[in-house]
């Protein structure tokens, strides 16, 4: 006799999309809230708010410190 056929059911999981808070921001970042808090108003910074709560995607960080460095470089 074959063996049983065995089923394995696949689900896709969409990468986790890693949040930050202002203060995780702020010690990356090494500035202090006012600043952060003016990066995000100004649009330097991309963010979302979640009920009340505000954060940045870490790839939006890393986007900022990435733009930063080019235009020091310029």
């Amino acid at each position: 006799m074959p063996p049983a056929k065995t089923t394995v059911l696949r689900t896709e999981v969409a990468p986790a999309l890693d949040l930050l808070t202002v203060p995780q921001v702020m010690a990356h970042l090494q500035l202090g809230r006012s600043a952060v808090y003016d990066l995000l108003r100004t649009g330097q910074l991309a963010s979302m708010t979640l009920g009340r709560a505000r954060r940045i995607p870490a790839h939006a960080l890393t986007d900022f410190i990435r733009t930063r460095l080019e235009q020091e470089a310029a």
